[in-house]
C-alpha cells in the first residue's frame, strides 16, 4: 500500500519535510499549542455540524421542532448538539487566547504579515459563525438577541438600512432571516474559512514558529542558537496531548452542562428581560449601553461603532503599524491587556447584573 501511494503521491517529499521540520523550544513554547486547540475545536464543529444537518430544517415553522426532535428523539442527539454549542464557544475563546499570545510574542513580524492577516480574518469568521448560528434553533433568546445584534448595523450612516435588510432579508427578523443565516452558516462562511485556513496553515509551515524578540536577543547575547525540538514526534505528540485536554474539557461540559433549547420564538411577543448575546459579543453590547446619547453632537452608538471599527482595522494592520521599537512594543502589549481587561469587566458586569 505504501509503495502504491509513493508511486502516485509525493509521500517521500512530505516525509522528508516533516523529518527536517523543527520547532523553537523556550519558556514561551507552551503558547504554540493554542493554535492547534483552535483547529481541533473547528474540526469538532465541522463533524458535529454535519450530523446536525441530517435532521435540521431551516424554516421558521420547523427549525425549533427539528432541534427539539434532535435533542429528544435522535439517539445521542442532545449530546451532539451540546458538543457543537460548547465547541463553538471554546473555539472562539481559544482563538482570542491565540491572538493575544501572538501579539505579546510579536509573532506577526516580518515576514509573517500574511500569516497574521489570515489569522485575524479567521477570528472574524469565527465570530460570524457564532452570530449566524445563534439564530438557527429559533428559540426566544436567539430571536431577540439577533434582533438586537442586527439593529446595531442600522446605526451606520448611509448604509445602515441596506445592511439591516441584507442581514435580515427584510425589515424584521423572519423566516427569510433564518434561511439567510443558515446559508451563511453552512455554505458561505465554511467555504471562505476553508480557503483561509489552508493559507494560514501553509504560511505557518513555510515560515515556521516565530521566536519572541526577548528570546532572540538573549540567544544573540550568549552567541548561541535558539534550542529546537523535532516536529515529529516531539511537538506533534505534545500538540496531540493538548487536543486530548481540549476533548476532555469539551466532553465534560457537554455531558454535565448540556445546552438548553429554551422556548420557541414568538415574533409577536415582547422581548423578555435579560436578553443578551453570546459572551464574545457581550462586551460590545454593554459598551453600547454605557455610551451617552450624544458625544459632541454625534450619536453615542455611532461613536462606539466607529471606535470598534478603528480597533478592528488597527488589529488587521498591526504588522504594518508596529515599527519594531521598544515604545511600540509596550503600546501594543498594553493595548492588548487593556482590551482583554475591558472585555472581561463588561462580561462580569453583565453576568452579575451590574448596571451603571
Amino acid at each position: 500500500m505504501k509503495s502504491w501511494l509513493r508511486e502516485r503521491l509525493p509521500v517521500a517529499e512530505v516525509e522528508a519535510a516533516i523529518a527536517h521540520k523543527t520547532v523553537p523550544q523556550h519558556r514561551y513554547s507552551v503558547w504554540y499549542y493554542l493554535g492547534g486547540m483552535t483547529l481541533f475545536f473547528f474540526l469538532v464543529q465541522v463533524a458535529t455540524g454535519i450530523l446536525l444537518l441530517l435532521y435540521y430544517r431551516p424554516s421558521s415553522g420547523e427549525a425549533y421542532d427539528s432541534v427539539q426532535f434532535i435533542m429528544t428523539r435522535v439517539p445521542f442527539g442532545w449530546l451532539v448538539r451540546s458538543i457543537h454549542s460548547w465547541s463553538a464557544n471554546l473555539m472562539v475563546g481559544a482563538a482570542f487566547a491565540h491572538m493575544f499570545t501572538v501579539i505579546f510574542m510579536k509573532a506577526y513580524r516580518r515576514p509573517r504579515e500574511v500569516t497574521w492577516l489570515s489569522g485575524v480574518l479567521l477570528l472574524f469568521l469565527a465570530l460570524g459563525f457564532g452570530f449566524t448560528g445563534y439564530l438557527l434553533p429559533w428559540n426566544e433568546l436567539s430571536y431577540f438577541a439577533t434582533r438586537v445584534g442586527t439593529d446595531i448595523a442600522g446605526v451606520v450612516p448611509y448604509v445602515g438600512d441596506f445592511m439591516i435588510r441584507f442581514l435580515r432579508g427584510g425589515p424584521d427578523i423572519s423566516g427569510a432571516t433564518l434561511t439567510r443565516f443558515y446559508g451563511f452558516h453552512v455554505a458561505v462562511l465554511p467555504a471562505i474559512t476553508t480557503a483561509l485556513l489552508a493559507l494560514h496553515l501553509l504560511m505557518v509551515q513555510y515560515h515556521g514558529m516565530s521566536v519572541p524578540p526577548s528570546i532572540e536577543a538573549r540567544a544573540a547575547r550568549e552567541k548561541k542558537p535558539v534550542p529546537t525540538m523535532p516536529f515529529a514526534p516531539h511537538f506533534a505528540l505534545r500538540d496531540l496531548f493538548g487536543w486530548t485536554i481540549a476533548l476532555a474539557l469539551l466532553a465534560g461540559l457537554a455531558a454535565y452542562l448540556p445546552w438548553e433549547l429554551g422556548h420557541k420564538a414568538d415574533p409577536f411577543a415582547s422581548a423578555p428581560a435579560g436578553i443578551q448575546p453570546e459572551w464574545y459579543f457581550l462586551w460590545t453590547f454593554q459598551a453600547l449601553k454605557y455610551m451617552p446619547a450624544h458625544i459632541l453632537g454625534i450619536e453615542g452608538e455611532l461613536v462606539a461603532i466607529g471606535v470598534m471599527t478603528l480597533g478592528a482595522l488597527g488589529l488587521v494592520f498591526l504588522p504594518f503599524l508596529d515599527r519594531n521599537t521598544s515604545r511600540s512594543r509596550a503600546i501594543v502589549s498594553w493595548a492588548a491587556v487593556a482590551a482583554l481587561a475591558f472585555m472581561t469587566l463588561m462580561t462580569v458586569l453583565a453576568l452579575t447584573g451590574g448596571q451603571s
